[in-house]
């Protein structure tokens, strides 16, 4: 069964020459970086402040599902939701597509650290109120 996901942000990104690799098609390593860029554009448009305020989101682990391969020239959605949240994190869950065609889909578990002392730290309202909703999907 699939977690409950709201959806948080999506992003648009057009395909760079350089994110190909020597096979003709995007090296794994970019479905990283455009579910990172989805993801900090979230924190920035969101959160504002968050990082200033010396909290804000690190990553504990990451996974990509690549689909059908990407080739240059495409623009790109990457389409970022959130599941339920924990006390300290919150698992974020990403679907590359463009056009009808997903070609990849991610996820990634944030934790909400304090970079002062070194430790997790509670979830802010403003990313735990929106979530509140999905406890009674997946109830």
């Amino acid at each position: 069964m699939t977690a409950a996901r709201l959806h948080v942000h999506t992003t648009t990104l057009a395909l760079r020459w350089g994110d190909m690799d020597a096979l003709g098609h995007v090296n794994n390593t970019a479905y990283f970086r455009y579910m990172e860029q989805a993801r900090i554009e979230w924190v920035f448009t969101h959160h504002a402040g968050a990082y200033e305020s010396g909290k804000g989101p690190v990553i504990a682990n990451a996974s990509c599902n690549f689909l059908v391969p990407l080739l240059y020239p495409n623009t790109i959605e990457v389409r970022m939701y959130l599941a339920h949240p924990g006390r300290s994190s919150v698992t974020s869950y990403y679907d590359i597509v463009a056009g009808d065609i997903k070609y990849a889909d991610g996820a990634a578990k944030m934790v909400w650290f304090d970079f002062a002392t070194g430790r997790a730290t509670p979830l802010p309202e403003a990313v735990v109120a929106p979530l509140r909703s999905l406890a009674s999907l997946s109830a």
